[in-house]
Formats: C-alpha cells, structure tokens, sequence
C-alpha cells in the first residue's frame, strides 16, 4: 500500500503574484505546506525569472486546471533588441548580435504577422520532449534540436512602449502553449535585428488576475493561519467559460455517486460540455443530455 498523504482536504484557487527565482513547483509546494493542504497543483508553468500569476489549484480544484490552462493569457515582456541568445532570454549566452534597430512604425507593422493562428516553434531550452527527453536537457550538453513547429492562437500582441532603442515592451493575449521567447525571437527575425526577453510577466489567466495575487512574502506570514484561507478562491472560478445547470435534489444525490443526474437547463445544448451546482456548490463537469448531466468529473469538495 502507499503512504496516505498527509494534509487537509482543502479545495480552492490561491492566485500566487510570482515573483523572478523560485520555479514553479517550488512556489507550489510553499502554498500547499503553508496551507497544509493535502493536494495542489498549478495551472500553466511560468519560467523562474518571470513574474507574474500562477493560479495554484487545492483539492478538488486540480480537476478543474484544464480550464485555466486551456483559457486565453496575457503577457507583458520586454524585448532586448538586438541580441540573440541561445534560450532566447536573458539567461542565455548571446549568439549573434546587430547594429539595426527598427522604428516605432517598423515594428508595429511586424506583428500583425504574429496575430491570429500561427505556427510557433518552442525554445531550444524548452520543457517539450524530443524523443522521449527533454529538450532543455539535450540543449544543456550542446546538442542543437530541430523541434517540430506547433499552433498557437494570438488574440492580440500590442506595442505597449519604447523606453530606448534597444527596448521594446509589448503585451500579447494568446491560447494554450504559447512561448513568449519565441515570440520575441521570431520578431527580432521579422525586423533583421535579432530579439530576447529581457523581462517577462503573466497579468492574467483566465479569471486570474496578477494585481488579486497574493505575494511569497504574504504567503509566508499567513502560513498554517485562517488569514490564508481567507484569500482562497471559489473552485467554480475555473468553470467560468463553463454554462452553469442546477441539479436536482435527486440529480444531485446521482451526480455526487459519479452517475448522470437530472438538471435544470435553459440555454444549454444537447452534448454541450457545463458544470452541475444544488444548494450553491458544485457538484460535477459533465455533457448535457436529455435534462441529465453525464459526469466526466465529480467534485467532492468538503471545505
């Protein structure tokens, strides 16, 4: 048998203002000790020196991570023009560099190219598998990949400032995958002037919103204290783009057993994907079919 994990059954959202340093699975593993919590998880990695929201999901909440994770982003970074590194970051080692440096026009007409549903290609430090390892692994020991480009939908990617000749601050919506590295990579290409980032930072996931997180430092004080507690959000947040249909007393007591139960919908289509709640709480994520929700995932939550 394996060990019982330890912690409270605690089910919720604690919106995390990441700051550069720590790694993502170190911020989550602070939040789920500070708030001794049995199980938690986050939605969407973000790289150790960016900043910004990190959406760590408790409990029950983990159920429901696809949905944040597979929601639109915002992003606003700041583009060293100029230079190329081997990351396509500050960390890197710079590859290859130039004297150009476009103007404010030249650039605002470069990224209409980089709107809508393009194909990107990740990092060569990246967390994608080449053949079954990492790529960052590979591109540690020297070794130079040729990785497959992937789709990524950009919603927006706006000029956002020019403090300098060498800098551009831009800020992108996009979808599910994308790398921001990439984004300023490929637009050094576009302007004949090489690009990396030099600052990066995560506004908003989904519902999350990075100026509604709660800092380490905050963290730390509160930890193991109701005031922690006090900051977690709904699990429900996460089902936002989700329609909502309320169960009956007897479709609740089926949903809560994982079988379909009765609920009551108005707008909601045969074979459209929605949460189930009764009395306030959620119950399930299923299909709507005939007046019933057929459970894909039930959620016990006990807070």
């Amino acid at each position: 048998m394996g060990r019982k994990r330890q912690g409270r059954d605690i089910s919720g959202w604690l919106v995390v203002d990441k700051p550069a340093g720590p790694t993502s699975t170190a911020v989550v593993n602070k939040v789920r000790w500070a708030l001794n919590a049995k199980k938690a998880g986050h939605a969407g990695t973000l790289d150790p020196d960016a900043t910004g929201v990190l959406a760590v999901a408790l409990g029950e909440a983990t159920k429901t991570v696809p949905y944040v994770t597979d929601a639109l982003k915002a992003y606003e970074f700041t583009v060293r023009l100029g230079q190329a590194t081997n990351t396509d970051d500050a960390e890197g080692e710079v590859i290859a560099e130039s004297d150009r440096r476009p103007d404010e026009e030249r650039i605002k007409a470069a990224l209409s190219a980089f709107i809508g549903d393009i194909e990107q290609v990740p990092p060569q430090f990246s967390a994608v598998k080449i053949d079954g390892e990492r790529a960052y692994k590979r591109a540690r020991d020297g070794e130079t990949m040729e990785i497959a480009a992937r789709p990524l939908y950009v919603d927006s990617l706006l000029l956002i400032d020019m403090p300098d000749p060498d800098h551009v601050t831009l800020e992108l919506t996009c979808g599910k995958g994308g790398y921001v590295r990439s984004i300023a990579r490929d637009l050094g290409q576009a302007l004949g002037c090489y690009g990396h980032v030099r600052e990066l930072r995560r506004i908003w996931s989904g519902p999350f919103d990075a100026e509604d997180g709660v800092s380490l430092d905050q963290i730390e004080e509160m930890a193991r204290t109701p005031a922690l507690d006090d900051h977690l959000r709904p699990v429900e947040m996460a089902l936002a783009d989700l329609p909502e249909v309320k169960a009956t007393a007897e479709g609740a007591a089926r949903l809560r057993n994982g079988n379909p139960g009765m609920v009551l919908a108005s707008d909601v289509d045969y074979g459209d994907e929605a949460w189930a709640s009764y009395e306030g709480q959620a119950l399930a994520i299923g299909r709507y079919k005939s007046g019933e929700l057929h459970p894909t995932r039930v959620l016990n939550i006990r807070n």
